[in-house]
């Protein structure tokens, strides 16, 4: 464990959230998870046991680490209940004005020496950074989902990130075992910077006809030896946060390469948004993920 960071704190219970709880829990870090919509705190609660339960039936962990990592974690009662924490992590949608919100009603709650990290995939560190009053102990710190099977963390510093907080989140980030990518505040860092163009482009050549969902996922997955097609990736990722990140490089960069398919933006005005949905790029409403083109 980091030795500045005993407790950490979450905003956000979804799939990320739960996950980052997940890993900090079995680093030994008590967790403090919140979420504004007490439904999915629940379901986010119940996403960390199915995953924990999960592991020790693989055996990846023990009876032991699945008891001791779920007694690390609680869930918050109202903001105020972040306050013990060292570390706050926000794990909320990728909109900028929700993230903006949170930190406006976390940072008079919080300890003026507890960091505060972001799990954003795009917005400037930065600029959200400016929207704290301690941008100094503010840094990116973007997981990868699922955060339990991915090994890979990026790093993040805004133009105001301290020395001191760097050195520090390496350390937290070292020891939930997550490997470090260091990236510059440019808009969608790396991973992103590199992935999402590709999907915008798979879902163009759906567009554009040049093959339909099943033979452009099949032609990446073999041909390319993807682990999944950039299609089925996107609904797993979710349309939305796609289509945001996309328009995030559009917006930032001012390069036409980077412009959100048609097609993305027509399926998040369906409300198509991928496995959440229960419809994207495949129909996940029967047994058997069916294309929807």
């Amino acid at each position: 464990m980091a030795d500045e960071i005993k407790t950490v704190a979450i905003v956000g219970a979804g799939q990320m959230g739960a996950g980052i709880a997940h890993v900090c829990a079995l680093a030994g870090y008590d967790v403090i998870l919140h979420d504004i919509s007490p439904d999915r705190l629940q379901a986010g609660l119940a996403t960390l046991e199915g995953t924990l339960a999960r592991q020790r039936s693989s055996g990846r962990i023990s009876e032991e680490e699945r008891q001791a990592a779920l007694a690390r974690v609680r869930p918050a009662k109202g903001v105020e209940g972040l306050a013990p924490a060292d570390l706050l992590i926000e794990a909320a949608t990728e909109d900028e004005a929700v993230k903006r919100k949170v930190f406006a009603e976390v940072c008079p709650i919080l300890d003026p020496e507890a960091m505060i990290a972001t799990n954003t995939s795009s917005i400037s560190i930065t600029r959200l950074a400016a929207a704290t009053d301690r941008a100094e102990r503010f840094i990116g710190m973007h997981f990868m989902n699922p955060v339990p099977v991915m090994e890979l963390a990026e790093l993040v510093r805004g133009i105001a990130t301290e020395d001191s907080t760097f050195e520090e989140a390496k350390r937290f980030v070292t020891s939930l075992g997550k490997k470090i990518a260091v990236a510059e505040d440019f808009p969608a860092f790396m991973v992103n910077r590199i992935l999402m163009p590709m999907i915008n482009e798979a879902i163009y050549t759906l567009y554009e006809g040049v093959g339909n969902v099943e033979a452009i996922d099949t032609a990446m997955r073999l041909g390319a030896h993807h682990p999944m097609g950039p299609l089925q990736l996107a609904d797993f990722i979710g349309l939305d946060t796609c289509l945001s990140i996309m328009q995030m490089l559009y917006e930032g960069l001012a390069d036409s390469k980077y412009r959100p398919c048609p097609l993305l933006v027509k399926y998040v005005e369906a409300g198509w948004l991928g496995r959440k949905a229960g419809r994207g790029f495949y129909d996940y409403r029967s047994d058997e993920p069916v294309p929807t083109r």
